[in-house]
């Protein structure tokens, strides 16, 4: 990105570590709690999502996977706290980059990130240690071949096109199609500009000569402007 792309960016250092609910990921992912029954689904990266919480309650097999599980409660907790923060202050000025339909003013989009940080703090002392959330680091991941029916991969891939190489890119997409029976779906396509990742199309011919087939699909979810479409994978 030039200077003035980057000064137009929403502002991340290193990577956000903030969450979304279980609501939220159905409709990224244009999904009804029914199509997860019976299944198994990983959500990668995970961060500090209410998804693999609420689905555990609702007796959905859900895990979530993270190099950030590599720490204990009290540090993600601090972590967490501080990049709600450090989100909730930039969005009134950064306005311009999101479409306001779904949540409909900064405040609600604030509550919906506090209400998933909080059932994610709530969960992750107890879900470490039953092994729903574990520790990952892409492109690698610690599960065999074919562990999961649906793969879910959320707010890495793409958004942070500016300092993740198109190799890793490449490298995680095949990595998150291994583990998956059935689909792999990724959102959003754009970076933290709002601009469509430049090297999608190299992406989607990468993808297809490895056999699988990859395609664009509506989703019902725009938050981060233009951000109406995912990548899904079918395996």
């Amino acid at each position: 990105m030039s200077e003035t792309d980057t000064a137009d960016a929403f502002e991340v250092t290193d990577f956000a570590v903030i969450g979304r609910t279980f609501e939220e990921y159905l409709t990224i992912f244009d999904l009804e709690p029914a199509d997860l029954e019976g299944k198994r689904v990983l959500d990668c990266p995970s961060g500090t999502d209410s998804f693999v919480a609420t689905a555990h309650e609702r007796g959905l097999s859900v895990t979530g996977a993270d190099v950030l599980y590599r720490h204990p409660p009290a540090a993600v907790a601090h972590r967490l706290r501080a990049d709600v923060d450090a989100v909730a202050e930039q969005l009134p000025d950064k306005r311009h980059l999101f479409e306001w339909e779904y949540y409909g003013s900064v405040d609600r989009r604030v509550a919906f990130l506090e209400r998933a940080s909080e059932r994610f703090l709530a969960d992750y002392p107890s879900g470490r240690l039953e092994g729903r959330y574990a520790f990952a680091e892409l492109p690698e991941l610690p599960f065999a071949s074919d562990s999961f029916s649906l793969v879910l991969s959320a707010h890495l891939l793409f958004l942070y096109g500016d300092r993740l190489e198109y190799e890793f890119h490449i490298e995680s997409l095949r990595e998150l199609a291994r583990v998956a029976t059935d689909e792999v779906r990724v959102y959003p396509l754009q970076g933290l500009d709002a601009e469509p990742y430049e090297r999608l199309d190299e992406v989607l011919e990468t993808l297809r000569a490895d056999g699988y087939d990859a395609t664009l699909t509506e989703t019902p979810f725009e938050f981060l402007t233009g951000s109406t479409e995912m990548l899904v994978l079918s395996v």
